[in-house]
Parts: structure tokens; sequence; C-alpha cells
């Protein structure tokens, strides 16, 4: 939570805030990369009081860990993520006018109220460090992968390869493999009989 108080509510107001703070649990894309539950978030906040409520601009940055898509390889990227969110003073309507109890509920579904003058930044951090996140993250651009064969990590031997035929090729490979066979024997055959007539 963040306290507004020392802001106030003079339009114009600015506050600058510098803080760490520990993520919360499944912070990321789970099973693919994420920031570890506990691990340092620093934030740096604007925080600007305007008519309505008070205008929260940011950067979050962490360490988000993960694993390759390609090769399945452990890997840490540094993540930084911009966010911007309005909390309103829970008084005013989102023109700055004292509400109305006659409002609808609609003009407030996108609202954040200030809560005795403080705010929960989880979400909002939630929301923009995931879409800061890569969705298929990879160790290196160029990473080869792993064999489809046999899971060699292709990274490490470049070269590797299989002279295994793939099973849908299986039939046609052995039905060409008989033809040039009787093809040989024909020929075989035939060479002492083109060689007869060209010696007569």
């Amino acid at each position: 939570m963040f306290d507004t108080h020392e802001l106030g509510r003079r339009p114009g107001a600015l506050q600058r805030l510098t803080r760490e703070v520990a993520a919360p649990a499944d912070l990321g894309l789970d099973g693919v990369i994420g920031v570890p539950e506990g691990s340092p978030v620093e934030l740096e906040l604007r925080l600007e009081s305007v008519m309505e409520g008070v205008l929260v601009t940011g950067t979050a940055r962490a360490s988000a860990e993960g694993e390759c898509v390609r090769c399945l390889e452990p890997l840490r990227r540094e993540v930084a993520a911009d966010f911007q969110e309005m909390f309103s003073y829970p008084d005013t309507d989102d023109r700055g006018r004292h509400a109305a109890s006659g409002d609808d509920a609609e003009d407030d579904e996108d609202v954040i109220p200030l809560e005795d003058g403080m705010f929960d930044l989880e979400p909002v951090l939630r929301d923009a460090v995931v879409l800061a996140l890569p969705m298929q993250p990879v160790c290196r651009e160029d990473c080869a992968g792993l064999c489809p064969e046999c899971g060699v990590n292709l990274n490490d031997d470049p070269d590797h390869h299989h002279d295994a035929v793939d099973i849908r090729w299986a039939a046609l490979q052995g039905l060409a493999g008989s033809l040039g066979t009787d093809e040989k024997d024909d020929m075989s055959g035939a060479e002492p009989g083109v060689d007869e007539k060209q010696e007569k």
C-alpha cells in the first residue's frame, strides 16, 4: 500500500518515490517465465495530484526466471515494465466533480478508488510486468533447440544428425531398393549382348 497524504489534494502537486518491494506470488506466466515470489522489484514512481484523484506513473524493474522454450535450459531475464494508473478520490466522479448517489455503476468500473488516501499497486504491477515478459523466452536468439529424435541439445553438438528414414517413406524406399536391384540385373544381362553387337 502507498500513502498519498503527503501529496495532498492540490492539483499539480508532485511526489517522486523510489521503493523496493517483494514480488507477489504468481508474478509471471505459469510454467514459462516469472519473477520468483519474494524477489526484489524496484519501483520508480511519480505521483501527481489531479482534480479527480492521484495519477501514478512508474517503472518496475525485476529479474525473471524461466526456461528456454527451445532447449529447456534455465534462463534469467531483466524485465522493465512501465505503467500508469489513476486512483480516484472516493467522493469525486471521473470528471473531478463530487459524485452523486445516482451515478451509474458502469461509470465506476474502470475507476480504482483511494482508500483513506492509500492505494494498492499490486494489481497494476502484476498487469504491467506480465505483459512485459516474453511469451516464448529463449536463452539466445539463435538457439538451435533439441534434436527431435533423441533430445540432444543441438547448441552443444551442431553437427548432430540421424540417418533414420521417415517411417512414412519406408515402404517406398523398400520398393525403390527392389526396383534398383532388378534394373541392375537386367543391365548386367544386356551388357554382353550389346558388346557382342558392337564386336560384329
